[in-house]
């Protein structure tokens, strides 16, 4: 599984209306960091596949939705449950803390 690709014209649909949490990494092609836990979120897309939904979202495509929730360093990974965000990780952050973060909210 790779990770659903998330856009401002489709994030009502994927993240806010989705019956799975959702883990949003919200990246940059520019971003260094965001190339460096790239890897580490497909891996999640595979091991959590049926269980979250693992989402990524250019933020220089798709500035609305960076905006609206207040994403202003990159990576940014966001995990939604019911539409609303329950946890926030900033920075490019080893896999045990974001797996920690993501148990937390199945």
């Amino acid at each position: 599984m790779k990770p659903v690709t998330i856009t401002d014209a489709n994030f009502e649909t994927e993240v806010i209306k989705s019956e799975l949490p959702v883990l949003i990494d919200f990246w940059a092609t520019w971003c260094g960091p965001c190339k460096a836990i790239a890897p580490i979120v497909e891996e999640l897309a595979n091991e959590y596949d049926g269980k979250v939904k693992i989402g990524k979202l250019d933020v220089d495509d798709n500035q609305q939705s960076a905006i609206k929730y207040g994403v202003r360093s990159i990576p940014t990974l966001l995990i939604f449950k019911n539409g609303k965000v329950v946890d926030t990780i900033v920075g490019a952050v080893p896999k045990p803390h974001i797996l920690q973060k993501l148990k937390a909210a199945i």
